[in-house]
C-alpha cells in the first residue's frame, strides 16, 4: 500500500478496498455492484462528496441510508424542494423560547443591562440546528442532500461554498467546523441539470437500474418471505416494463412493492390474474397502465 493510499484510508474509512465495503453494505441489505461500491468507497477515502444521479428508485437514497448504516455514522437528510433557501437547511431560532427566557429575565428584574439581555436571547441553547448543521456538529455524520435537481441556482451555489470548507458563520455565535467532515451525499433525479461547479467539487457516479439477476438478489434479500420463482418472475416483468417507454418506469422499490403485494394474495409465482389486479404497486401513472394493457399483460410475463 503506497503513501498516498494509506494516508486517504486511515483518514476516511476502516475498510481497505472497495471490496471490503462492498460486503458491509451488502450486509446492511444494500447490494452495490462494483462501480457503487467503488465510488462509495472513495468518496469516503478522499473526502469528497458523491454526487449521484439516475432515474427515481435505482437506489441513490438507499445508497446513503446503508453507508450510514455500515459506517455506524448518523445520518442527517435534508429534502430539497424549489424555494428552499439557506436557512431552512442551516438553523433556526426557538423564537417561542427566547421569549419565555425573555418574560422570566423581565420578571426577574434582569433587563437592566440590555446588551447583556440580547446576548443571552442569542445563547447556543436556544439555537435550533437543522440538517446542514446537524451534519457538522456531529461528526463524522453522513449528509444526504436529496434531489438537490429540485432546489434553485441560489441554494447550489450556497451548498457549494459550504462544502469546500464545511464551516458554517453564524453572527450570533461565530463559525462552527466540522472536526470531520461529513460524507456528503447528493442525489438528483435528472428533472433540471446541476451546475458544473458542484459536480466538479464532487465525484460523480450514474446508478442504473439492477441487470435482472441482481434484481432477483435484492428481492430475495430484502423480502425473504416471497419465493424464490416469484423474485424471478417479478424482476423479469420489471425489466419488460421499463423497456415499454413508460412515462414513469418502474425502479426497485416499486418492484418490491409488486412482490410484496402479489406474495399477499397468496402468489407463489407471478400469473396475469394477480399480476393485473396489483398493477397499482408497480405502474403509478394511468397511461401507463393503459400502454400495458395495449402492449398486452400476458406478453410482459411471459417466460
Amino acid at each position: 500500500m503506497g503513501a498516498w493510499h494509506a494516508r486517504y484510508v486511515s483518514a476516511g474509512t476502516s475498510w481497505s478496498s472497495p471490496e471490503q465495503l462492498r460486503e458491509a453494505l451488502e450486509a446492511t441489505g444494500y447490494l452495490a455492484d462494483e462501480g457503487i461500491a467503488t465510488a462509495a468507497y472513495l468518496a469516503l477515502a478522499m473526502g469528497r462528496p458523491l454526487f449521484t444521479e439516475g432515474e427515481a428508485g435505482v437506489g441513490k437514497t438507499a445508497l446513503a441510508t446503508s453507508v450510514a448504516e455500515a459506517t455506524g455514522r448518523p445520518l442527517y437528510r435534508l429534502q430539497c424542494y424549489e424555494g428552499l433557501e439557506a436557512s431552512q437547511a442551516l438553523y433556526d431560532w426557538d423564537f417561542p423560547r427566547q421569549m419565555l427566557h425573555l418574560r422570566a429575565a423581565e420578571a426577574a428584574g434582569l433587563t437592566d443591562d440590555p446588551d447583556k439581555l440580547e446576548a443571552s436571547l442569542y445563547d447556543r441553547r436556544f439555537l435550533v440546528a437543522r440538517p446542514l448543521l446537524q451534519a457538522l456538529e456531529d461528526s463524522p455524520s453522513v449528509l444526504l442532500i436529496d434531489e438537490i435537481d429540485r432546489a434553485d441556482d441560489e441554494f447550489e451555489a450556497f451548498l457549494l461554498e459550504m462544502l469546500s470548507d464545511f464551516t458554517i458563520s453564524i453572527p450570533e455565535i461565530g463559525t462552527i467546523r466540522a472536526i470531520t467532515p461529513p460524507l456528503v451525499v447528493l442525489t438528483s433525479n435528472r428533472t433540471r441539470e446541476v451546475h458544473d461547479a458542484l459536480k466538479r467539487r464532487c465525484l460523480y457516479h450514474w446508478l442504473d437500474h439492477p441487470t435482472y439477476d441482481r434484481e432477483v438478489a435484492i428481492l430475495r434479500t430484502r423480502l425473504p418471505q416471497i419465493t424464490a420463482q416469484l423474485a424471478a418472475d417479478v424482476a423479469r416483468a420489471t425489466g419488460r416494463l421499463r423497456q415499454a417507454d413508460l412515462l414513469k418506469p418502474p425502479g426497485v422499490a416499486e418492484a418490491m412493492d409488486w412482490a410484496t403485494a402479489l406474495h399477499v394474495l397468496g402468489a407463489r409465482e407471478i400469473d396475469p390474474e394477480r399480476a393485473a389486479a396489483t398493477l397499482g404497486a408497480v405502474l403509478k401513472y394511468r397511461e401507463d397502465g393503459d400502454r400495458v394493457k395495449t402492449l398486452g399483460l400476458s406478453a410482459l410475463l411471459s417466460g
